[in-house]
């Protein structure tokens, strides 16, 4: 038995899924704050890409890193939006952004490796590092510091184990988008950086750079899920320093074969031709996320550091709990709003819980007034 299983935790948010669903199923009337899952179609481009594909046959294998074409157009893509040049031959197609955020970790560590990670963080982070054999070491994210990486505390949790350093820019769980200054200061340290960027496309305020604006000693996630809700259609990309690519590409070969190919023709075309879709998407977003940081400081929870991209506000509940665990699943309960507990992105997180505005705005009021209520119960 594979004893770092033993280890890994579980993903709360999913239990907190899991029970909302089984309420719905009896009838009661849950409203869903808890998953990061865009609540809009994908756009129509895509779908009709999807339709095409389908009609033409175009679902059998594709080249193992993924459509030439698509590859293509992504490499152009981040040229246009971040001025960096990318080689179509240092991106592989994957079956979604977890895919790709596992084999970077397999290539770079392996048993009894180290690699950090922040807390809090993306939840699945270091039960991925544990898949590889791989030690988590966990560096604390302040609220008072806006969630910004304390260089300082990254570099006293170097060691000679340390493989790789994992950023997410935007956060989860915290909307933080990582400044300039601290992605360069992150580069110079030695240490491969594995940028989690999924949530690029969705910045309502300041900007976020690419980690490949300072360094190519990185390995960058993206895909298609968040920013062109394309959840269900399983499609990420990864991009790696040329060196590495055939190991990637073996990777590949064995343990995957391919990306979905008609997920691929439908990215390719909602790149090509969903922007206005999209930005649709992203206004809407921020209308959501300005209504829903009001809402939850007229309650009473605090809000250190107000989201500047993807669609989470993680908020100081301490006010009202200490146990972020018992308190979201007594939210659920008793107000029918699902929320995810704070320690679910690590035990900086507790205390805190994260609410996702990948709602519209009338269930998100409806969410509030039930909160309120109950907090005043």
């Amino acid at each position: 038995m594979n004893s770092n299983i033993d280890k890994m935790t579980p993903f709360i948010v999913m239990d907190v899924l899991e029970r909302a669903n089984e309420l719905q199923s009896q009838g009661v009337d849950v409203i869903h704050l808890e998953v990061g899952e865009p609540d809009f179609d994908m756009p129509q481009c895509a779908t009709k890409a999807i339709q095409d594909a389908l009609s033409n046959g175009h679902t059998h294998y594709t080249h193992s890193l993924g459509l030439p074409q698509l590859r293509e157009t992504i490499a152009q893509q981040y040229y246009k939006e971040y001025g960096v040049s990318v080689s179509p031959d240092c991106i592989a197609l994957t079956c979604g952004s977890s895919q790709a955020i596992l084999m970077a970790m397999m290539l770079l560590a392996s048993h009894d490796d180290e690699i950090i990670i922040s807390d809090p963080g993306y939840a699945c982070y270091s039960n991925f590092a544990l898949a590889c054999g791989a030690k988590p070491v966990l560096v604390k994210l302040s609220a008072e510091t806006g969630f910004q990486f304390d260089i300082e505390l990254v570099k006293k949790a170097i060691t000679d184990k340390t493989k790789a350093i994992v950023i997410n820019s935007p956060m989860n769980p915290t909307g933080t988008i990582l400044s300039s200054d601290i992605l360069h200061q992150l580069s110079t340290l030695g240490i491969p950086i594995i940028s989690d960027e999924i949530y690029h496309g969705l910045v309502y305020e300041d900007k976020a750079d690419s980690i490949l604006q300072h360094t190519d000693n990185a390995y960058v996630i993206n895909g298609f899920s968040k920013r062109y809700a394309m959840t269900g259609l399983r499609l990420g990309f990864l991009i790696a320093p040329k060196k590495q690519m055939r190991k990637i590409q073996t990777l590949q070969q064995n343990l995957f074969i391919c990306a979905p190919s008609i997920a691929q023709y439908a990215a390719l075309e909602a790149i090509n031709n969903g922007a206005d879709e999209i930005e649709k998407m992203r206004q809407t977003y921020d209308n959501r996320r300005r209504y829903l940081i009001k809402r939850l400081r007229e309650i009473g929870f605090t809000i250190h550091t107000e989201p500047q991209g993807a669609f989470y506000i993680l908020a100081d509940a301490r006010k009202f709990t200490n146990d972020s665990f018992s308190f979201a699943f007594d939210v659920l309960e008793n107000a029918h709003v699902g929320i995810t507990p704070g320690i679910d992105f690590g035990a900086n997180g507790e205390g805190f819980v994260r609410f996702s505005y990948a709602n519209s705005i009338e269930n998100i009021t409806e969410a509030m007034n039930r909160l309120q209520r109950y907090l005043q119960a």
